[in-house]
């Protein structure tokens, strides 16, 4: 008989793989963020990545980082952590959330309103913006638990 295979995925690498790689469909040229909802018995209930509304058209709207606001990408596409909550095929509560990116303080409030207990995040660039800081105050009080992710020099390659 063989033994089982000792270098599989834990279910930290699987999961924030999967936010990677759901991140990979976003369209946004300077930021691809994506999330991954799973429940406690590690099934995923949800996926997302930043972009546009269903229904509009990301050719026609602005990508931008810089310049007046409403020409911008910033009113208009709705961030992964949304589009994972929005597309829970379950109800998150109790559930973890695995994001590319720190979570901003409009993202934080709809992941404590959604009931997810564990916020698992792979970058955390923006940590001394005004937004993260709220986020992490809405967090704080509202007992949400943060983890930074730890890769441990883990790469995964995609050949098709």
């Amino acid at each position: 008989m063989s033994e089982k295979r000792l270098d599989y995925l834990s279910w930290d690498q699987y999961f924030m793989g999967i936010a990677l790689l759901s991140a990979m469909r976003s369209k946004d040229p300077s930021t691809q963020v994506g999330a991954c909802i799973v429940n406690r018995d590690n099934k995923i209930i949800g996926v997302g990545y930043n972009g546009l509304p269903i229904g509009c058209d990301d050719n026609t709207f602005p990508w931008s980082r810089d310049g007046n606001y409403l020409d911008t990408k910033y009113p208009y596409v709705c961030h992964a952590e949304l589009n994972a909550i929005t597309n829970s095929i379950k109800k998150t509560k109790n559930c973890r959330i695995y994001v590319a990116l720190f979570p901003c303080n409009e993202c934080a409030k709809l992941i404590i309103q959604s009931g997810i207990v564990e916020v698992i995040y792979a970058s955390d660039k923006y940590h001394d913006t005004d937004t993260c800081r709220a986020s992490r105050a809405l967090f704080v009080s509202a007992g949400i638990r943060l983890r930074p992710y730890h890769n441990e020099n883990r790469s995964i390659n995609l050949v098709v």
